[in-house]
């Protein structure tokens, strides 16, 4: 049963899956009042609780505390009301890179009632019209360096009328900022329901086409209150740094949410590479990093180049699953575990992981206190250990798509979430990764959806046809690889490979260009046409 809300634009709620296709939330530990705004709990009463003068940001050369955080962001939410006519429920989309302006446009936002999606920076205009027509958004925060893409967009959008610039360097000298600069540092922020909609979390799914997940204010502080609690056991002198985009909500949780519920301080990379990450690691003396395990390949051989990364206690792997070797390798040279762990965009952060005292090799862990993990068959029954099948969890928190009642029915089941992941659990109750279920290809850390590859690579008149595939890679886990049929007279060399990367680097986000590109003159397919992309694999 949802409780009270706050919104006078009831598009979230109203997109709501249908009760009886909900999967169970287990809310037993997690007892919040009905009226919840995340964003106030996560600047407003930290000063209250006498964190305003610790750092709570540090990015493009400058640190923010607590009560400048709180300030800044009453400021922004003054103006989005005020200046900009933002609604409670409303969609804001932000497009920025990871820094603290957009951690300040998220959190007033919030604050101001707003329903939040947070996008790549690499996103072109046409992925991003896809969501923004998927939401029906109505505003929209850029930085003002990334403006092109997002003006593009809303000359073809029906419903986002307004874009407003900001600056996401430290200067601070764009529209919002300025218009933000003349309000109160006071702001009384909108008593939104515990369950209303707070953030919506983009997926590609493998067809590439935008699927939202749906999270309410008590989702956002479930993830810090349980998993960063329990496991990370942050406090207020912890310091993260990491890889993943803020528009990811491994990203958002691990280096927003988590360090703001305790008081501690998040170092912000527009460029999180990992010699830009080695540097910070080191020049902050951070404890807490998120980041793929190919990104930890790279910090264990700066270390044998003389780099001090030992300040870290908390090496997070997540993003694609992490490799026997390097958890050996990395708990060889720090004595210290890394922590591998399983989350998903629809449950928002990790649920399944190790624990600093409980870890092995290959091995992704136990449960998250509060949730429960099983592997089943087909039926939804549980299979025996040690026999792979389908990870189900429940926990507090579940999956929600917006209005895509067909998906919910696929991911959701007698109440369980089916991850879309293969698993297996030993005779000790812990958990096993074996490979997805699906075709997503994921390749140093990022999701890629095949069809949307070929999809690009089918708009170039030199494609006559083509399959996307992922192949085994020593460093990124997977990579991109595209078996191209080429139209007739076309030279099939290596001016061809470029001219096709390319083209997919111009038309998505460049992240998902094919990193092999391999010329043949057919496909496998079956006698009714499809492409039998199975057949394409190495071990095949």
């Amino acid at each position: 049963m949802l409780g009270p809300s706050a919104h006078t634009d009831t598009f979230a709620r109203d997109n709501l899956p249908p009760a009886d296709l909900w999967p169970d939330l287990l809310l037993g530990g997690f007892p919040y009042p009905e009226r919840l705004n995340a964003a106030v709990e996560l600047t407003d009463r930290m000063v209250e609780k006498g964190f305003g003068d610790h750092t709570a940001l540090i990015g493009n050369g400058r640190g923010r505390t607590y009560k400048e955080l709180s300030d800044w962001t009453n400021r922004i939410a003054h103006a989005l009301v005020e200046d900009y006519g933002v609604k409670p429920g409303n969609r804001v989309l932000i497009r920025s890179a990871n820094n603290p302006a957009m951690v300040a446009c998220w959190l007033a936002a919030t604050k101001a009632g707003a329903v939040v999606v947070n996008t790549m920076p690499m996103l072109r205009a046409g992925e991003l019209a896809a969501i923004v027509d998927k939401a029906q958004i109505t505003h929209a925060l850029c930085d003002t360096r990334l403006m092109d893409e997002m003006t593009a967009c809303a000359k073809t959008s029906a419903t986002l009328k307004t874009v407003v610039g900001f600056d996401g360097t430290a200067n601070h000298d764009a529209e919002l900022d300025r218009v933000a600069l003349s309000k109160s540092v006071r702001y009384k922020a909108v008593e939104t329901g515990r369950d209303d909609v707070a953030l919506l979390g983009f997926t590609s799914g493998t067809t590439g086409t935008p699927k939202a997940t749906m999270h309410f204010h008590r989702d956002l502080l479930i993830i810090a209150d349980g998993y960063a609690k329990e496991v990370l056991g942050v406090t207020s002198d912890d310091v993260f740094v990491g890889s993943p985009p803020l528009a990811f909500t491994f990203g958002l949780g691990g280096l927003a949410i988590f360090p703001l519920r305790f008081g501690a301080t998040a170092v912000l990379l527009e460029n999180a590479s990992p010699p830009s990450m080695i540097e910070i690691i080191q020049k902050y003396r951070a404890t807490v990093c998120f980041t793929a395990p190919t990104a930890y390949r790279v910090m264990l051989k700066a270390m044998e180049e003389g780099a001090d990364l030992s300040s870290l206690r908390a090496a997070v792997s997540a993003g694609e699953t992490l490799p026997g070797p390097v958890y050996d390798e990395w708990k060889a040279k720090t004595g210290k575990p890394m922590l591998d762990g399983i989350g998903a965009t629809e449950m928002l952060h990790i649920f399944v992981t190790n624990r600093f005292d409980d870890s092995q090799a290959a091995c992704t862990g136990r449960p998250v206190t509060g949730y429960e993990a099983r592997i089943v068959g087909p039926d939804m029954q549980p299979v025996p250990d040690g026999e792979v099948g389908r990870l189900a969890v429940r926990g507090p928190i579940g999956c929600r798509y917006m209005d895509d009642p067909e998906r919910q029915q696929v991911y959701v089941k007698d109440g369980w979430n089916l991850t879309g992941d293969s698993f297996w659990r030993d005779d000790k109750g812990y958990f096993h990764f074996a490979a997805r279920s699906d075709d997503m290809i994921i390749s140093a850390g990022y999701n890629i959806a095949g069809p949307e590859v070929e999809a690009a690579l089918l708009a170039h008149a030199d494609v006559l046809e083509c399959a996307v595939i992922g192949v085994p890679d020593a460093d990124r886990g997977q990579v991109v690889e595209a078996h191209v049929v080429l139209t007739q007279g076309v030279e099939p060399d290596a001016a061809c490979v470029k001219r096709l990367q390319d083209h997919v680097k111009a038309v998505i986000a460049p992240y998902k260009y094919p990193r092999r590109v391999v010329f043949t003159e057919s496909l496998p397919k079956t006698q009714t046409g499809k492409i039998q992309r199975f057949r394409l694999k190495p071990d095949q």
